[in-house]
């Protein structure tokens, strides 16, 4: 396990000063294509969306988490939908395995894939052999316009049974538990409903979610958004994500790239990573998203009176540098973007 001194930002501080934490969970976007167009999407992925992560790129990035963390590294793998690609998915546990890498700490997956209990229980026994801890399945009303319930409820039985209560987390139990109906609704009553959603569970508004449905919850002016800065959200992110390109993205802040890892291994990224010269990341680190308003307004970007919050303004700023092919090496890639630009 690497020391806290082992990166460069902290090995300049006194000993009372916020250190920069090690990554040790790391989110496998093996893809960002999705059957589902999720309307509050972090990395914006629905079915034209592409990508598919190298099984080498997933090893090399499993045992770098490893050499950084120690017995603390947590691996998880997601997308975009991982399940539409079940072959390729295996072969990176099978992998793992074999080079005895420890478990995988959980599988993302919406349930579109369970049309049988048979299929069901085929695959989960095969990835509890390979060392699957936890099945994550996403349930809520976004979801639900793309995935029959029914078959969510069917996985979430399904694996109950076989792996147990403990090891199965849906998100959100509350709304598989009551779901809505959403035949009967009209598009309007659909679009408040959603926004209902969002008031209701918590939501990040990057990637396809800092669009139409950010908008009608922005109640927040710049004024107050600049109050507020980033660094503790980089300091304290004990997390990242790679994307099927090698992308790093620190946390859950989709679509800053802060190193891409088919060109350095993930715990020299660390160990080399500066929050206050990283560039995007040095301006969002001291003053937060509305310190890039005046970089954005140079390049004719016209800001909103209004914005659902400081990850909102931040998202709109960069979905318009993506649109215009601006600062591709922080800001990208594009499949982690909206394909529209929200107004």
């Amino acid at each position: 396990m690497m020391d806290l001194a082992d990166n460069v930002y902290n090995a300049r501080l006194g000993r009372d000063e916020p250190k920069f934490k090690r990554w040790r969970s790391v989110g496998l976007i093996l893809t960002y294509k999705c059957n589902c167009a999720c309307e509050y999407c972090y990395y914006a992925c629905d079915a034209s969306k592409g990508g598919l992560m190298p099984v080498d790129m997933a090893i090399d990035t499993w045992q770098a988490v490893i050499r950084l963390a120690g017995e603390h590294a947590r691996i998880h793998l997601t997308g975009g939908e991982p399940f539409l690609y079940w072959d390729h998915m295996v072969k990176i546990l099978e992998a793992a395995q074999a080079k005895q890498l420890g478990p995988t700490d959980m599988i993302e997956t919406n349930g579109f894939w369970a049309e049988s209990d048979d299929v069901v229980r085929a695959r989960l026994i095969l990835l509890d052999k390979m060392g699957m801890q936890r099945l994550k399945i996403s349930c809520d009303l976004y979801h639900q316009e793309y995935v029959d319930i029914e078959l969510v409820r069917r996985l979430a039985r399904v694996a109950r049974d076989l792996l147990g209560p403990d090891r199965v987390l849906v998100r959100w139990q509350a709304y598989l538990d009551d779901p809505r109906d959403l035949s009967t609704l009209s598009a309007a009553d659909i679009r408040q409903a959603e926004i209902e959603a969002a008031q209701a569970f918590p939501c990040r508004f990057n990637g396809r979610a800092a669009c139409d449905l950010a908008d009608a919850l922005s109640t927040k002016t710049i004024e107050e958004i600049a109050r507020f800065n980033c660094e503790r959200a980089f300091l304290d992110a004990r997390g990242v994500h790679v994307d099927p390109y090698g992308h790093v993205f620190s946390s859950t802040c989709s679509g800053i790239i802060v190193g891409n890892v088919s060109k350095q291994a993930l715990d020299r990224i660390w160990a080399n990573f500066h929050p206050k010269v990283y560039p995007m990341v040095s301006t969002l680190f001291r003053q937060g998203p509305a310190g890039l308003l005046q970089a954005a307004r140079d390049q004719a970007y016209v800001p909103r009176n209004f914005y659902a919050g400081k990850c909102h303004l931040c998202s709109h700023i960069r979905q318009y540098f993506v649109d215009h092919t601006m600062c591709a090496l922080v800001v990208g890639p594009p499949d982690s973007y909206a394909t529209e630009t929200p107004a």
